[in-house]
């Protein structure tokens, strides 16, 4: 060996150990060495693993460190006795337009949700302004990570306006050029919310071609399907074949049973059809709320054919007393195309008016439609029928239809994770911006843990928080969220698991839970002690087919 060489080994070793006894002074000093460490807490990383004890250090908004941390942080948060988990993930959000107008989604923080994939009825805009909307949410501000999806209904109404019938071959090529510009963008698939026209009106051969648009941009297929009643099953293996001839993964919406006569059975039927496709290799899968009441506008009470020609149409016909004898009837008997939610709901005493949209007849909100029905001196159909017509923009109901056996079987299942299907509110203590009181809005990712982990038994820990973070992470292809994890965004929830609570009701329905100390997204504190701090460091979350887009413009570039 050389004089020389030994010269630099020696100066080598030097500098490690210079560099060591540095690193050491500024852990043992008070020099921040990391942005924020969270100390002492049980922490969860998401994947379903048992919870460990252990320290997170943050840096640069990522997860850096995970175990015992000797450094300091910027700021030091003490989680002993505490849980700390990744940030919950809402799977069915109904936050796209509430976003725009208030970026704080106040009440999602608080229950511990850091990501929301809205998109039911679609993009807020039309696909050719989607690339604006999102810049306009991330140079406003927005408290919670956001994706869309772009619902099919969108490019359907675009060319065919609300008519009821199939596209020729110019117009669903039309229509597929739409969802194309529209996952070019950023969209994270297409949607369908097939109950509700004109919606409804696209049969399956139509969604499966226009779907496949979405698939060549890596999107996923996600619905609110056909028919959530006795028909849940056949409407389930539509979305399932959508999803297979189409080419793209399946999501089902707030999968449900609402349908009292099939309560116990229709479940695990659907479970066992969903495994059978999977097994063939259909990715599919769903997510839920906990609650045995859905909501939507009480105009989902009128047939579907009434819809054509789209509301000023829908008015008219309500006006017109043969119309009403025949939707009457229909409601009885059923009507093609249309799920018979009153038959859901076991008639119309398990429909709850939640707001009527009108200052007049606000009085009736929180009564049933048997009891409006009563006062008004009128029969339910045309006590709902007059209320939509009064309405002063979309009339809201709760729908009692679901039984807790379900729930808990759905929850059963490894493959459905936690969607709220409600939306931001734009201020405390508020609705959230669609207008619908709903408990869902304030306390559902709460309510998983509360009720279904610690008081029922339903679930362990480690697979709910599995449910609200790395699964739909997977599922939405979220390679850098949903788990506590070296050089991943540092989105987090520390919560005491012996006091976490959802607190909203039906009849308060915007109350904050408990239990829910801190919330962190991208690295920054938005929720500090159950107040929410201001910060606005969260980020649009696009779709893959915004990163294809640009690779085949950039490829077309290269072979000019």
């Amino acid at each position: 060996m050389s004089s020389l060489t030994s010269v630099r080994r020696v100066a080598v070793a030097g500098l490690a150990v210079v560099l060591l006894a540095l690193t050491l002074a500024a852990q043992t000093s008070n020099v921040p060495v990391y942005d924020i460490v969270i100390r002492n807490g049980y922490v969860l990383d998401g994947a379903g693993n048992p919870a460990i004890r252990a320290d997170v250090a943050i840096t640069s908004g990522r997860f850096v460190r995970i175990g015992i941390v000797t450094g300091r942080g910027r700021q030091e948060i003490d989680a002993a006795g505490k849980y700390v988990s990744p940030g919950w993930i809402d799977m069915m959000d109904q936050s796209g337009a509430a976003l725009l107008e208030n970026g704080l989604a106040e009440n999602k923080l608080r229950e511990g949700v850091t990501t929301a994939i809205g998109g039911e009825g679609g993009t807020p805009v039309t696909a050719d302004k989607i690339p604006e909307y999102f810049s306009t949410l991330e140079r406003q501000g927005i408290s919670i990570n956001f994706g869309t999806y772009f619902s099919e209904t969108q490019a359907r109404v675009a060319v065919l306006g609300n008519e009821n019938r199939a596209p020729n071959a110019g117009e669903l090529a039309r229509m597929k050029a739409i969802v194309e510009q529209a996952m070019q963008a950023g969209a994270m698939g297409m949607t369908t919310a097939l109950i509700y026209p004109p919606s409804s009106f696209a049969a399956t051969p139509e969604l499966i071609e226009v779907a496949k648009s979405a698939a060549k941009y890596g999107g996923i297929y996600a619905s609110h399907i056909r028919g959530e009643g006795k028909e849940v099953v056949a409407s389930v293996d539509e979305a399932i074949e959508i999803g297979e001839k189409g080419g793209l993964p399946v999501e089902i919406f707030h999968l449900k049973v609402a349908h009292s006569p099939s309560w116990g059975t229709l479940m695990r039927e659907v479970g066992r059809h969903v495994d059978e496709a999977r097994r063939r290799g259909v990715d599919v899968a769903a997510d839920l709320y906990v609650y045995t009441a859905g909501g939507t506008g009480l105009e989902a009470t009128i047939p579907s054919w009434a819809h054509e020609g789209g509301h000023d149409a829908l008015f008219k016909r309500l006006t017109d007393p043969a119309v009403r004898d025949r939707l009457k009837q229909e409601i009885k008997t059923g009507s093609p195309g249309w799920w018979n939610i009153i038959e859901a709901a076991g008639g119309w005493d398990g429909i709850v008016l939640v707001n009527a949209n009108n200052p007049a007849n606000a009085r009736f909100e929180k009564k049933t439609m048997t009891a409006i029905a009563r006062e008004m001196g009128k029969d339910p159909a045309d006590a709902a029928f007059d209320l939509v017509a009064q309405g002063q923009g979309r009339v809201m109901a709760v729908y009692h239809m679901m039984s807790e056996p379900d729930i808990e079987t759905a929850l059963g299942f490894p493959w459905t994770s936690i969607g709220s299907d409600a939306g931001a509110a734009l201020g405390p203590d508020q609705p959230d911006a669609i207008g619908l009181p709903h408990p869902r809005a304030y306390g559902n990712f709460p309510r998983v843990i509360a009720r279904y982990v610690r008081e029922r038994h339903v679930l362990t820990l480690p697979d709910a928080i599995r449910k609200m973070t790395s699964w739909p992470a997977t599922r939405m292809r979220l390679s850098d969220r949903g788990l506590i994890r070296d050089g991943l965004w540092a989105d987090l929830v520390v919560f005491d698991y012996d006091k976490i609570q959802d607190r909203s009701t039906y009849e308060e329905p915007s109350l904050y839970p408990d239990g829910i100390d801190w919330v962190l997204v991208n690295g920054e504190v938005a929720i500090d002690h159950g107040r929410h701090t201001g910060a606005r460091t969260g980020k649009v979350i696009y779709g893959p087919g915004r990163r294809i887009a640009q690779g085949e413009a950039n490829s077309l570039l290269g072979r000019r």
